[in-house]
This record gives structure tokens, sequence and C-alpha cells, in this order.
């Protein structure tokens, strides 16, 4: 039968229907089902008797085609149905939920360079999420007595305890080549659980390539190559900056020198260099951890991440003598780190005589080069008031195709503001603590430009970098 469809839309409960695999291999969509049939479109003239039976014999029921054009059924294919996906012998495993579509969900995700894997449960319903590119997308809808059963197996692979259902939990699994972090949170109707994908290759974390720009880069290298002093790298959750911190240690790291970090979690195991994984449940946290490397003669000392006023203040005792420390922070810009160690209670003389540097950074989507869509200048796209740095034009927006999985994206680019603290800027950080953002001129590049920066050459969207504009 012709159908008369103009844009496909599946439902994430009928894209459970048929898998990835079997999708682009039939080149087939699903359209409907039913108690004994199934409804899918398929490409003008490729109808045949062959497919329906083969089909007919996996899925279980009578197969109903509805011919669409190959660019509709494209559309749908790339949109719904990832290449890297589920074996076609993998539908029934994961229809039972048992220990092989945990497996496939995992493999799955990786494959398709997800960061995390959401299971969330609901009233009536449960539901799976990847993070792809730094945005969830909705994968596959779970029976709620199936969810359930799908959380013991990951509590036991996790080694938690399954008996407990009251309090948050984290544990860890071994995956091959990879590890995963498990965070279980109790809700409202039950347990949700966020799995993060965690590599142990560093072959590809390299300084040079990470995206800071030459003058950044130099200014950077001089700040950790310091025997002494902080390096605080700043940015919301997701934006990077453990990925900064391990291509630094691998600089820092040679035979000379002893470096110790705490870390939650471990993401990537580095060879030489001596990791504590975090344990807030039995005492092991940031500080309790830094006083203990105190004793162990390092030369650097890597934290996680500073969350308080102790743990800021004991990593500037650990500079004052003779340590070099490297931190994340959650600050919105390079000088709002300065601004919260001062909120924290750091005295502002110390933190002048301390930080090396200051860093911010972000992770942005790149517009897919195969589709992305020329657009006029537009003020009224832009924040009220915004000041432009150099006249635009046009600019680019996302459009969708077969590259990018009609997401109108490929892949995420670093950007990058290093603020090293000059005698000049030490001066003004001891004189004005409060008032640093009107009293420092400096000639870096900030966030906001950065950004700006890759709109005007057609590397990103408006949507995407709105926000940075804001705070321009």
């Amino acid at each position: 039968m012709l159908s008369v469809e103009k844009n496909i839309e599946v439902p994430v409960e009928l894209r459970q229907v048929i898998n990835a695999d079997m999708a682009h291999h039939y080149r087939i969509v699903p359209k409907k089902e039913m108690e004994d049939t199934i409804e899918v479109f398929i490409e003008l003239d490729k109808v045949s008797d062959i497919i329906a039976g083969e089909l007919e014999l996996y899925l279980g029921k009578k197969v109903e085609f509805y011919e669409v054009s190959g660019t509709i059924l494209n559309k749908a294919l790339y949109e719904y149905y990832r290449k890297e996906s589920l074996p076609i012998d993998s539908q029934k495993q994961k229809k039972s939920n048992d220990r092989g579509f945990l497996d496939d969900l995992i493999v799955e995700a990786k494959a398709i360079g997800s960061s995390d894997i959401h299971f969330e449960i609901y009233e009536d319903e449960a539901r799976i999420r990847f993070r792809i590119d730094g945005l969830l997308v909705e994968k596959y809808k779970v029976p709620v007595e199936s969810y359930l059963e799908l959380i013991n197996k990951i509590k036991i692979e996790s080694n938690l305890d399954i008996t407990e259902k009251r309090l948050p939990q984290d544990g860890r699994i071994n995956f091959g080549d990879f590890d995963i972090r498990v965070s279980i949170l109790p809700t409202l109707y039950g347990e949700k659980i966020v799995m993060r994908l965690l590599g142990k290759d560093t072959a590809h974390l390299n300084l040079e390539d990470i995206g800071l720009e030459k003058g950044q880069y130099q200014a950077y290298t001089e700040a950790i190559k310091q025997s002494k002093g902080i390096v605080l790298i700043s940015g919301p959750t997701g934006s990077g900056k453990t990925t900064t911190l391990y291509a630094t240690l691998k600089i820092l790291n040679d035979n000379k020198r002893n470096i110790v970090t705490v870390e939650d979690p471990i993401e990537y195991t580095l060879r030489g260099i001596n990791q504590v994984q975090l344990k807030e449940d039995i005492g092991l946290g940031f500080t309790s951890a830094l006083r203990s490397f105190l004793r162990q003669d390092p030369d650097v000392i890597m934290l996680g991440e500073i969350r308080d006023a102790e743990t800021a203040k004991m990593a500037i005792r650990a500079s004052l003598t003779g340590h070099l420390v490297l931190s994340t922070i959650h600050t919105n810009s390079a000088i709002g780190t300065i601004s919260r160690l001062v909120d924290m209670g750091v005295p502002a003389f110390y933190i002048a005589e301390t930080l090396n540097a200051s860093v911010a950074q972000r992770l942005l989507r790149k517009l897919c080069n195969t589709c992305k869509k020329e657009k006029a200048f537009d003020k009224k796209e832009f924040p009220m008031g915004y000041s432009f740095p150099k006249p635009i034009a046009r600019y680019y927006e996302p459009l969708g195709c077969p590259d990018c999985f009609y997401t109108g994206y490929k892949g995420r680019t670093a950007i990058y503001e290093v603020i090293p603290i000059t005698n000049q800027i030490g001066s003004v950080i001891k004189e004005h603590p409060q008032n640093l953002k009107e009293k420092i001129d400096y000639p870096h590049k900030t966030l906001e430009k950065k950004a700006f920066e890759l709109l005007f050459d057609g590397a990103t969207s408006i949507e995407e970098i709105y926000s940075l504009l804001i705070n321009a």
C-alpha cells in the first residue's frame, strides 16, 4: 500500500518492536503494532514475499507494508535508529530484560558515544535515556515489573545492597575496556539509576589537542610547570574539566615527581600516579585526604573538586608549603573562580600569592557540516543589549541529515578562558577582591568572545551559545 506520509514519527514504545540492525538491514520503520499484525513503512518498490516471510519469522506476527519514498524513510531511519545498536538476536533478550539486555544496553550506549545511561521510574511506566553530546535522548520504555528486575541486576553487578531501597548508593562495574560508575537515588515511585561510562584508555588525552588556543596553551603550561601554587578549572558538570585535569597530569607525570590524586570517581587510571577514590561514608573526603597527602611527600596534588571553604583553605595551605595543587570548582567564569574563593572566606592576599592560573571552560555542540543551513543576521535572536565584538552578516542553524542522525549537530568542541595571575592582577585581587570584573583589565579571550567566534565561523549555532552571550 502506498503511504501519503511526508514525515514519519515513531514513538519510543514502537521503536522497541524493531531494533536498529533490523531496521537498517530491511530498510523498514514500524508504523503500528496490533495484536497479531505489525504495519511497517518500507521503501518504494522494495516489497517482496521473501522480506515479508523473514520479518514474520523474526517478529512472530503478520507484516503489512506501507511504501514511502527513500528520502522520507532515510530520515526516519537515521533519526530514530542509529546504526550501532542491538543485534537482531538480542531482541528476545531485550524483551525478557535478562543479563543480556543490560550488556547490550551498555554496548549500544558506548558505541553511539553516550556518556551516561539514565534509568527512571514513574507511576505506571519506566524509561531508559542516553546522554549523547550533552543532551538526553529517550531510547526505551520498560514495564514497571521488568524495571525492578533490571535495577536488582545492576545492583548485583555493582556489588550493592539489593535490599536497601531507602538510601542513595554508589557503586562501580568493570566492563572490559572501560568502567561504569553507578549512582542510585530513591525517588517517589522507586529507584533512579545513572550509569556513567568511564574510559580507561588515556592515549587520546593530549593537552595540545583539547582545544586550547596557542596563547592559552602557553599561559596554562607555564602555570602548571611551576613547583608550587594552585591551578583551578571551572565550569558546569559535563564541561570537560576532568578531561583537562587528566591531560595535565599526563604532562606532569614523570619519575622525578610524586603525584597523588583524590577523585570521585577515578575516571582514568594513570600509571605512575597514586590515585585515591573518595569514600565520604567512611570519612575519606577531599579535606581528610589532603591532610594525609601532605605526609606523603607529594610534589603535585590533584583534588577532584573544591566543594567547601575547608577544602579551599586546605588547598591554599598545601600550595603555600611548596606543592602544586590542581583542582576544579563550579563557577561561571575564570574571574568568578576568584570571587568564589573570596566568598568561601579565603583571604584575598593568599589567593593572589598562590593562584597560578584560573581557567574556565565549556563544551559546545558543533554544527553538522553536511547539512547546516545559512541564515541572515537577525538581531532579535541575540540577548537584549548584547554588544557585538564585530559585525556579523550571517550565521548557520542546524537542519539535520543522515550524517548527524537528523540532530543538526555532530560532535562537540571545547572553549577556554585562561587567566594567568600576573603581579598586576594579583595586586587588583588584594585591593578589590569584591569588584574584580570591573577592575581587572586583561587582554585574554573570554568564553563569550570565543563562543561568538565559533558562531561567526559557522562552527556552531546561536541556540548553542545563547546562554554564554547573556553573561557578556
